[in-house]
């Protein structure tokens, strides 16, 4: 069972007998990144860590970059203070990650498809002193959305911009490399590292915590089983603002000797020339990546020869697209896997069999999974999971009592050792690898004039994973569309990738005697219907 421990002026999680074995496994150490980046320096200076277009960055630029931020981050707050960025997959944003390290700061990464409501909630909630942004990017401008936001806030953060014109009183990136030393503090491993938001079934997103040590640990368990060597090359599509992302950015090329392709727009004809002239050796995404990928490979008629593992989740994930793939990329492991914010890749895959690589969601790595009550869900703990949440009161209902984080979601064993996910207790959509809350958004377009009832289901679709499907009780004859939907959440400040891809019109929707939405019996008649 956990207790609680403060540590670094914030509430951890805490286990003294798992914490021990931790420690004593190597899972756990008592330095942390920034050690490890001021050692790359000395040892390796010239070494690239991070790619990113045609600029590249080796540990001795890395590190006087990250000090220089850090030492200004260190005269505008007090250490412990969180810092955030939404920024793209730019090498500016392993600067940020590792100053902010360096400071003894909480890093809190934000997506850049999110909008002017989900970001302040976050900036609020999280209490951030300091946000990166770009200032245009996709043809959002987003220096003038955190222009707007902030003006919201009672504790308005300092906007740093990134990459272009810089005004509304906001400071440059560039501005910050200048600044006066300051000293460094000395870090505690235990202490929290980051903060990231993840959507729930309540619509509203909470805040997990990750300590140095939570984070060291995934790490390791990526090099004891996804064939990591020194000198491998991961290309990094998926957004750093996710774990996924994030790890592979920002951990791996310092922890595990490799380096960082990074992309910032996901285009899989590009990514098949950068994984051939980088020779990239991994690449970890959503199911869409993968399809993509394949039929780009194809279309080059190269068949990656460099590619060692192709890690795929966050999505079903069909038994033929891996084996397809697996088959095409001569040299790759392909292979499912599971994991979760709270704890990252549960199951490290099957990346050495090629069966249970296609048919299962992969073996457990360091953490223990049990399967609980009589539908199977997934409680699972271990030493890369969570450290807590920002509010003590969304893990009430989070963790049993031996300390597993209850998943939500439901599964099987296959040959004792391997898990396969069978559907998700959780309501969340997995569209293209991003979380969609149904009941954040059902709750915004119920104020809809052409809305008297809605329900947003996930439906299977070929080419995203999933897709958001609103079944509608209109108010009259007048039927909402998608177009409708996709204006009224924009007007919202929500951000687009969430409004609902299909409007299905119902006369009422099914529910049980307490009237609850019955969204298992809505999934499979739409299913049928698609079938």
């Amino acid at each position: 069972m956990s207790n609680t421990r403060l540590i670094g002026g914030r509430r951890v999680r805490w286990d003294d007998e798992r914490a021990a074995e931790a420690y004593a496994r190597g899972w756990w150490v008592h330095g942390t990144l920034a050690e490890s980046l001021a050692e790359a320096a000395r040892h390796s200076p010239q070494r690239t860590v991070v790619i990113d277009g045609d600029h590249h960055v080796d540990c001795e630029n890395l590190y006087a970059q990250a000090t220089a931020l850090a030492q200004a981050m260190l005269s505008r707050m007090p250490t412990g203070s969180v810092v955030s960025f939404m920024l793209p997959n730019w090498h500016e944003a392993v600067v940020v990650y590792l100053a902010a390290t360096m400071a003894g700061m909480v890093v809190n990464p934000i997506l850049p498809s999110l909008r002017d409501r989900e970001l302040r909630f976050i900036l609020d909630d999280a209490n951030t002193r300091m946000v990166f942004v770009p200032s245009v990017f996709g043809r959002h401008d987003y220096a003038a959305m955190l222009t707007r936001v902030v003006a919201e806030l009672d504790s308005p953060p300092e906007v740093v911009v990134v990459r272009g014109d810089v005004a509304d009183g906001h400071t440059s990136f560039g501005s910050l490399m200048h600044g006066p030393p300051a000293e460094l503090p000395t870090l505690d491993p235990d202490a929290i590292r980051m903060i990231l938001y993840t959507s729930g079934t309540t619509g509203r997103p909470k805040g997990v915590l990750h300590s140095h040590n939570s984070l060291h640990a995934l790490i390791c368990q990526l090099r004891d089983h996804w064939q990591v060597q020194l000198g491998d090359r991961f290309l990094v599509p998926s957004p750093i603002a996710h774990i996924g992302g994030s790890i592979y950015a920002f951990e791996c090329p310092l922890l595990l000797g490799t380096s960082a392709v990074l992309m910032d727009r996901w285009n899989a004809d590009d990514a098949v020339e950068l994984i051939t002239t980088h020779r990239c050796t991994h690449i970890a995404g959503a199911t869409p990546f993968l399809e993509q990928l394949l039929a780009a490979a194809e279309r080059a008629g190269t068949r990656l020869p460099e590619l060692k593992l192709f890690v795929c989740g966050g999505a079903s994930v069909s038994p033929s697209l891996i084996r397809r793939a697996a088959g095409y990329f001569e040299h790759a492991a392909v292979t499912r896997v599971y994991g979760s914010t709270e704890v990252p890749v549960t199951t490290v895959g099957a990346p050495l069999d090629a069966d249970h690589a296609a048919d299962t969601d992969g073996r457990p790595g360091f953490a223990q999974v049990r399967l609980c009550g009589p539908a199977g869900e997934i409680h699972a703990r271990g030493p890369q999971m969570l450290v807590g949440y920002l509010h003590p009161d969304d893990e009430d209902e989070s963790f049993d009592a031996d300390g597993y984080f209850r998943t939500g979601d439901l599964a099987r064993w296959v040959d004792d050792d391997y898990l396969v996910v069978t559907g998700r207790a959780k309501d969340v959509i997995i569209r293209n690898g991003e979380n969609i809350a149904p009941k954040e958004i059902e709750d915004i377009l119920i104020g809809h004039p052409g809305i008297a009832e809605i329900a947003i289901v996930g439906l299977p679709d070929a080419r995203t994973g999933e897709r958001a499907c609103a079944v509608v009780v209109p108010t009259d004859q007048s039927h909402p569309d998608v177009e409708s939907l996709r204006g009224f959440l924009q007007d919202r400040g929500v951000a687009t990738f969430k409004a609902p891809e299909q409007v299905v019109v119902w006369q009422a929707l099914p529910r049980n005697d307490a009237g609850k939405v019955l969204k298992h019996q809505i999934q499979s008649a739409l299913t049928k219907t698609d079938g």
